[in-house]
């Protein structure tokens, strides 16, 4: 009986995996034709005589059988489109002898194989033939055969990949998970094991080359592709409409939680597929931790202002936005003075960004000006002090990641943010009036050839827009949910 109802259900997992595919797959997505390009692209750069390898991203653990929700490699996610895990790509310089009496071929994707029970259990997956028709591969195979996959990687000048952290768990139920799948390719390019290594007893093979990959993603993904800079607009714009939305929602009384609620809810309501970092929603003192997550105040109080640094990820491209607003829906005095004061900061270097400029310019500038207008505001004693108010970099690439690979000199067409802050904490050495102040402009950037282009500036950004903005009604207004017990 059991082999019956588990053919029905193979049976029947199958024939609606075809039924529905097309129907549950976005129309906007990155085409296989894409994708095939970045391969070849990244092909016309890698050294004579070489391989590059990419691995999956592990599947991470949460709590005893649940499983984080799954997100991709982004380089791997870059050259494939591929968004399963267990999966190991190679990427050749030149033709290789054919498989099994096939054709040459100069690339080659092992995946995961379709498994009816398991996608019951945890979704549809492509499979070889999904991977061929989907994502343009001619070569591609389940990843249990990756462990019999005949390459002698000895004739290769260089083997490109990335070094292993060794953090990958070995999934005792699957043979060829990646854990297997790294301990495979190890054996083939006879990596040293890690005692070895740590106990550096014997050398690396002299054609493992694991610095040059890095430096070669730099080059392909700073540069935004018109395909990607379209996806980041749509990220970028469905972030702002989030920031105004909470703009007009925003009370005195509300948690930190429920502000990040509206944010995230309007990202589900654009079909944004998730968050490109965790929500940052600090009021007040909790404004000064940069990377603070918890946004767990029950009440955030009509006398703080609001710092709240959200992205959300469409189709695998992030936005990052910060707004500090005033929860009153009006600046204190000295809100304001530092608010204008960071603006200010963000602003000088906008001027001066554009293709051919360094990061570090950019930064320059800023810490200049809020340097400056510290001193002016009686915070600093000098401009040459030790300046412990903006402890953060400028500026970031952004794309795949929030922090997307890309180089310290712009060029055109690459994302940054420009992100300006003065943070003062409770019990800095200035006057207590300033105690608890935490001010962040974060706007996101497409760097032009002799200027760049403010792709944020719908979310209000001056401190008079933000004003009027929080005094338009919101949709949220009325809704009002019913007391539940303590």
């Amino acid at each position: 009986m059991k082999y019956t109802i588990a053919l029905i259900v193979l049976l029947f997992c199958g024939l609606y995996t075809l039924k529905v595919q097309s129907q549950d797959i976005p129309d906007d997505l990155l085409s296989k034709d894409y994708f095939s390009a970045r391969r070849e692209k990244l092909r016309t750069i890698l050294p004579p005589n070489s391989v590059a390898v990419f691995f999956s991203n592990p599947v991470r653990n949460r709590a005893n059988d649940v499983d984080y929700v799954y997100h991709q490699d982004p380089d791997f996610y870059y050259l494939t489109g591929y968004r399963e895990a267990n999966s190991v790509l190679l990427i050749f310089k030149d033709k290789q002898a054919p498989t099994k009496g096939g054709d040459t071929y100069n690339e080659i994707i092992f995946v995961n194989p379709r498994d009816a029970l398991r996608e019951l259990w945890t979704g549809r997956r492509l499979g070889k033939e999904g991977v061929r028709d989907q994502l343009g591969f001619d070569q591609s195979f389940d990843n249990q055969d990756f462990k019999r996959y005949d390459m002698d990687f000895s004739k290769f000048d260089k083997i490109l990949f990335f070094d292993f952290k060794n953090d990958v768990r070995n999934d005792k139920r699957d043979s060829a998970d990646l854990y297997e799948l790294i301990r495979h390719f190890k054996a083939k390019v006879k990596y040293p094991s890690s005692e070895v290594v740590n106990i550096k007893t014997e050398p690396m093979p002299n054609n493992i080359d694991l610095v040059s990959l890095d430096n070669l993603m730099v080059e392909l993904r700073g540069v935004k592709s018109p395909e990607e800079i379209a996806l980041l607009k749509k990220a970028i714009l469905i972030s702002c409409v989030g920031q105004v939305e909470v703009m007009k929602a925003i009370k005195p009384g509300m948690s930190e939680r429920e502000i990040q609620g509206i944010h995230e809810y309007v990202y589900k309501k654009y079909q944004a597929e998730d968050l490109g970092y965790p929500s940052i929603v600090g009021s007040g003192h909790n404004g000064c931790i940069l990377h603070y997550i918890e946004n767990y105040k029950p009440s955030v109080s009509s006398k703080e202002m609001i710092l709240m640094d959200l992205g959300a990820e469409f189709h695998g491209y992030t936005a990052d936005i910060t707004r500090t607003i005033p929860i009153s829906g009006k600046f204190s005095t000295e809100q304001r003075q530092i608010y204008d004061l960071v603006l200010k900061a963000q602003e000088e270097a906008m001027k001066i960004c554009k293709a051919g400029v360094p990061i570090s310019s950019l930064n320059e500038v800023s810490r200049n000006v809020i340097n400056e207008g510290l001193v002016e505001l009686g915070i600093l004693k000098s401009e040459t002090e030790a300046n412990s108010y903006f402890p953060h970099g400028l500026t970031h690439h952004i794309g795949l990641d929030v922090h997307d690979r890309g180089g310290r000199q712009l060029v055109e067409n690459n994302a940054i943010t420009i992100e300006p802050g003065i943070y003062i904490p409770e019990n800095s050495p200035c006057l207590k009036k300033w105690w608890g102040i935490a001010v962040r402009i974060e706007d996101d950037y497409l760097v032009q050839q002799n200027s760049c282009e403010l792709l944020s500036g719908s979310a209000p950004r001056k401190a008079e827009d933000i004003e009027a903005m929080m005094k338009q009604p919101s949709p949220l207004d009325n809704f009002i949910l019913p007391e539940i017990g303590q």
